[in-house]
């Protein structure tokens, strides 16, 4: 069955780890003038006394355009939050812009904060705390220690992964997988990202590739992604790949809906406009938008016969879009998927929205805070 949320309802997270205080891994190191530095901003996370519902979490969402920071509470609900143009291009730029933001929705809580989550666009050394290459949204983050940069100006602890990793995380702990061990994630955009969690764990694969589900073929004679490959989930069901579909076949149609909205200039056509030309009878709108949902629908079945996932969720950006679609998206998964398996898997569609992101950044904290516990617990054992 799909169901389709409006929004992100919070529940109860389950991570219990963290007293509030700064770590000293955490801390400034390098002399007089990064400590200098960093006091202000320690200040402002600190937020004096510790209070009884402490310790809250810094999440941030590193997009394309925008960069998004907020505190979130134990219980997912977002306290206070702030937004920024995302600094594509200069390295210390962007870590100040992130720097920036984080202070910022310090000070509007006044409460003590307990770790920094950082969700980033590309692949993520998660370990390490290293964004991996190539970042094509974020180019300035490309090879960076972010986790250990932070860490010094911000006397917290520091965690990073890739922004659909942590979506799935918040997903699995504040949304729409809430009570579930096992979650996939696919994340419409500009690209498709996903995030997968089986039995509790985040899917990170060897080299922190794991998830890229979006660049799974789901026509193999189909046109080259702009991965390389050919016949990506992406080609088919991405913002970006969806309007690039109907620029092509509106060429030369002056009497196209898509164009005459688009001003006569095929490259000013977006996804939205394909969504709402199809809802009005077009008929190439509808070709590009039926091809998306066979597409999204054979997404599905790979998904749920390989992994066997409680919940699928869809959402992003196009996810609006999609939402009046869901019977179409279904009814493609079940010519691909094992019907039983389809049949305990809930698919869910959710809009996305900016605390989407924040929420799940702060859901990485939580996630890898429970983990260091229950290592460190197995190694007293």
């Amino acid at each position: 069955m799909v169901r389709r949320r409006a929004g992100v309802q919070p529940v109860r997270a389950t991570a219990r780890d963290g007293d509030g205080r700064p770590r000293d891994a955490g801390r400034a190191r390098g002399g007089r003038e990064s400590r200098d530095r960093a006091l202000p901003l320690r200040r402002a996370l600190a937020g004096g006394r510790p209070r009884p519902r402490a310790p809250l979490i810094v999440g941030v969402d590193v997009g394309g355009t925008t960069t998004v920071a907020g505190v979130v509470a134990r219980d997912g609900d977002v306290v206070a939050d702030a937004t920024a143009p995302t600094e594509r291009l200069n390295p210390g730029r962007a870590l100040d812009g992130v720097v920036a933001l984080i202070a910022q929705v310090g000070r509007q809580v006044g409460r003590r904060a307990s770790a920094i989550g950082i969700g980033v666009p590309g692949p993520v050394d998660a370990r390490r705390g290293r964004v991996g290459e190539p970042v094509t949204h974020v180019p300035a983050l490309a090879g960076r220690a972010l986790g250990a940069e932070l860490g010094r100006r911000c006397g917290l602890p520091v965690f990073v992964d890739n922004d659909v990793n942590a979506l799935a995380l918040g997903e699995l702990m504040f949304g729409a997988g809430r009570g579930a061990r096992s979650l996939v994630v696919l994340a419409a955009g500009t690209g498709v990202g996903a995030g997968i969690v089986l039995d509790g764990r985040l899917v990170r694969g060897a080299a922190g590739f794991g998830g890229e589900l979006g660049h799974t073929p789901v026509k193999f004679d189909g046109p080259r992604c702009f991965c390389g490959g050919r016949g990506c989930l992406a080609i088919y069901a991405s913002g970006r790949g969806i309007a690039e579909a109907a620029r092509a076949r509106t060429a030369g149609d002056a009497g196209s809906r898509m164009l005459v909205a688009a001003g006569g200039d095929p490259m000013a056509i977006t996804a939205a406009m394909v969504f709402r030309a199809a809802g009005e009878g077009d008929p190439v709108a509808q070709s590009v938008i039926d091809e998306t949902c066979r597409a999204l629908g054979a997404a599905i079945g790979t998904v749920v016969n390989g992994l066997n996932p409680d919940v699928v969720v869809i959402t992003g950006g196009v996810a609006r879009s999609l939402a009046p679609l869901e019977a179409r998206i279904l009814a493609a998964a079940r010519d691909h998927a094992f019907a039983p398996a389809l049949a305990a898997t809930r698919v869910v569609i959710v809009p996305g929205d900016k605390r989407a992101g924040v929420r799940g950044a702060a859901a990485l904290a939580l996630y890898e805070m429970r983990e260091r516990t229950a290592k460190r617990r197995r190694a007293s054992s």
